[in-house]
């Protein structure tokens, strides 16, 4: 910035369109689940994501990103007939260029220069040229952030953040019960304004989660903004280690189970399975899965669900730009137990999948507002200095070869989210009426 003068307007702005947010987040209110009345009701535009990545993820174990043979042959037909990306970047012009822009910094930046941040910008850089959301550049310690994330344990404050694409504004989506953040007191829907001396708006959502994580016992201070509330709220938290719980069951009059899954992680699959015996013991009779404001999560996990409720057959199938497909399958073993699905316009990616494979198979019936709408799988694929690249490489289809991408998947029945009792302190599902009319098509269904 050129002067302390734009600096300053510059802010203005971002705290006035921030509260613009959060002003529309509270008027939005009335259509969507309410975070602060229950646990994973957040508040918040899915325009950005991170931690809820729809996620082939091959890095676990440390392994290259591998691609079938056929698709390889394919791939390296087409490099040949025209010029390379590598060759492009390579380019004489390129790397002068470069290094005339390296020499005109060193001349001239007034401030020491960090050339490590610099040349991870570039990489970012390059990556960022796709124009691609859903597409970016890790450093070693974002990569290893986002493995946490997917794992579900990690040092931390217990939040899910989500950030919109298009103005970089950052929305706390959901505040886990029992964490750090829970106890300090943030709530579903604050919007974050700085993490210590950091501009929220001012990176990506990745690496901005790398500076509220960090070492057990230490504490992040976060400046954020409230509906209703006129002033910056400032909170200081400790961050401890977060099991995150992806999973909340309980059981509802009639012998129904609720079970709503915040994310999909790793852990989700193991989880979900341990709420359905637990309801089960207890006498369980049908089911209500709750998906709103999820934003999607691991491929593999989804599936893994899936594949425990659903007959033999097709679960979902992905198509990348050569024509390769890969098919995720279910065996024959499946649940017989007759179910709904509450979905709404913040469900999206492996939240996608897993209503679409319910929808296609009629298997369940699905509640309340259309899905977000995001039909792309990306992978992870890890470099040997420890970095990665997140990159989008397939199209997925629903079994019956629904493509939703901007689109998302239409409720069976349309129902806008209404809470009938404003008075209560505590979310109630009893008064949510998209749960409501879940219970009343189960029991229609005896």
């Amino acid at each position: 910035m050129d002067t302390q003068s734009n600096q300053s307007q510059e802010l203005d702005a971002q705290q006035q369109l921030a509260q613009e947010y959060a002003n529309q987040q509270q008027e939005g209110r009335s259509r969507s689940p309410k975070g602060r009345r229950g646990p994973g009701f957040g508040m918040g535009v899915l325009t950005g994501m991170f931690c809820m990545l729809l996620a082939v993820v091959l890095a676990m174990a440390g392994s290259r990103f591998l691609f079938k043979q056929d698709n390889n042959a394919i791939a390296n037909s087409n490099i040949q007939k025209k010029q390379s990306t590598k060759k492009v970047i390579s380019e004489k012009a390129v790397d002068e260029k470069a290094g005339e822009l390296a020499d005109l910094i060193d001349q001239y930046y007034y401030e020491d220069i960090d050339q490590n941040a610099l040349v991870e910008g570039m990489y970012a850089g390059m990556v960022k040229g796709l124009d691609d959301p859903y597409s970016s550049y890790f450093t070693a310690e974002e990569y290893a952030s986002f493995n946490d994330s997917t794992t579900g344990v990690y040092y931390g404050i217990g939040t899910v953040l989500t950030q919109n694409v298009d103005t970089q504004i950052v929305t706390i989506l959901h505040v886990y019960p029992g964490t750090p953040a829970e106890e300090a007191g943030i709530r579903d829907g604050d919007v974050i304004v700085k993490v210590g001396d950091i501009e929220a708006d001012s990176m990506e959502l990745s690496e901005l989660t790398s500076h509220i994580k960090g070492e057990k016992g230490t504490s992040v201070h976060l400046e954020v903004i409230r509906s209703g509330e006129s002033e910056h709220l400032q909170f200081d938290v400790e961050r401890r280690q977060i099991e995150v719980p992806t999973v909340e069951y309980q059981m509802l009059e009639g012998n129904v189970g609720l079970i709503q899954i915040t994310e999909f992680s790793t852990a989700t699959p193991e989880q979900f399975d341990h709420a359905v015996k637990e309801l089960q013991g207890k006498g369980m009779t049908s089911m209500i899965v709750d998906l709103r404001n999820n934003p999607g999560g691991v491929l593999q996990s989804v599936c893994t669900m899936l594949d425990e409720i659903l007959p033999e057959g097709l679960l979902v199938y992905t198509e990348d730009k050569y024509g390769g497909r890969s098919d995720y399958k279910s065996d024959k073993n499946c649940m017989d137990i007759p179910m709904t699905v509450l979905i709404n316009e913040n469900s999206a990616s492996a939240s996608e999948i897993f209503a679409g494979a319910i929808k296609d198979y009629k298997y369940g019936t699905l509640i309340g507002t259309t899905t977000f709408g995001k039909g792309i799988v990306q992978s992870i694929i890890p470099l040997e200095d420890g970095s990665a690249l997140k990159i989008t490489m397939a199209k997925y289809f629903t079994p019956k070869g629904n493509y939703i991408h901007g689109k998302g998947i239409a409720p069976d029945i349309e129902l806008e989210y209404e809470y009938q009792d404003q008075e209560d302190e505590v979310y109630d599902p009893m008064h949510d009426n998209q749960v409501l009319k879940a219970l009343e098509v189960l029991k229609e269904g005896e």
